[in-house]
């Protein structure tokens, strides 16, 4: 082999040999994290939507998934976990869950799949402009507040008192009731705040809303709330009041109507946020979204325990009814 060939050969196996090890794919790990119980079908909507872009579960992909199972003093201790095993990217739903991650970490994104407020809330600076570490999906759960007791009155016109159940540790549930209240005066309604802490708390809540002559009770949107969906249609049941609540999974468990945005939607479309991020994307100059898909469901067997006659009206405009 003569010196000009040797060293063509030798140059070419000083490149090859690096440019092998930069070609290897980088593993992305994401953190799933839930206060309550949310379901396992919606955080398949987001693998999915992974999956679509190309990410393989075990291959390109590792997702660490932790719930609280609705103990949410313990969300602390697992985003400590999350973020010793350096996930790139913490993806959360519920205002107290994403709280609790802006305060666990400012470097680390995160990836909301619904917030009720994240402008209200200091999550985001704007929703078009984020400025931090935080992005994602907002559902506009506090302007829908209005948009629900129409529905309540659209439903039972006699109604005149509506309760509105909210989580006593949840701050966002304050803008919430500010909004009721100045829904209601607009609709001729009076309302009535029925503030619980726990599950432990639901018996006595919905005792007062009969001493307080509550004809209907609005359900706020929250992680605590929404992992105890069957019992509080149960309690709304046993009280004889209109209920409505944000997201389908509340009606499908006995509630009477659901209206809100479509949780399967923004937790597939959250998928979008993971990717774009782990390809480099700051998540201070992505653009929080809003849904674009709301659906209306309504449980006519819980109509019928009730005695409530549903307008056909508002029959045609469901997106599901349960007979």
């Amino acid at each position: 082999m003569n010196r000009r060939s040797f060293l063509a050969t030798g140059l070419s196996g000083a490149v090859v040999g690096p440019l092998r090890a930069v070609a290897q794919p980088k593993v992305a790990r994401v953190g799933f994290l839930e206060g309550g119980n949310l379901g396992s079908y919606l955080w398949q909507a987001t693998r999915d939507g992974l999956r679509e872009l190309g990410y393989v579960e075990g291959q390109n992909l590792i997702i660490e998934f932790r719930s609280a199972n609705g103990q949410f003093d313990r969300v602390p201790d697992l985003l400590a976990e999350l973020i010793r095993l350096r996930v790139d990217v913490i993806l959360t739903i519920g205002d107290p869950v994403v709280a609790a991650a802006k305060q666990a970490t400012s470097t680390i994104p995160i990836v909301m799949a619904g917030s009720g407020d994240p402008v209200g809330r200091g999550f985001v600076a704007s929703l078009a402009r984020p400025g931090g570490n935080i992005t994602g999906i907002s559902n506009l759960a506090v302007a829908l507040t209005g948009k629900w007791l129409e529905i309540v009155k659209e439903v039972a016109s006699r109604v005149s008192r509506v309760a509105i159940l909210r989580n006593g540790g949840n701050p966002t549930h304050a803008l919430f009731w500010a909004e009721a209240q100045t829904s209601a005066q607009r609709m001729a309604l009076s309302v009535y705040s029925a503030e619980v802490r726990g599950p432990a708390d639901f018996e006595a809540a919905f005792a007062a809303m009969t001493r307080e002559r509550a004809e209907a009770v609005v359900i706020l949107a929250d992680p605590m709330l929404g992992s105890n969906r069957g019992r509080l249609a149960e309690l709304s049941a046993k009280h004889r009041l209109v209920s409505i609540a944000p997201f389908r999974e509340q009606a499908e468990q006995g509630g009477l109507i659901a209206y809100g945005p479509s949780l399967q939607a923004n937790f597939r479309r959250a998928a979008s946020y993971v990717d774009r991020i782990l390809k480099g994307a700051n998540p201070a100059d992505l653009p929080v979204e809003q849904p674009t898909t709301f659906e209306l469901i309504i449980n006519l067997r819980t109509a019928k325990l009730l005695g409530v006659t549903v307008p056909p009206s508002l029959l045609v405009r469901a997106n599901q009814v349960i007979e």
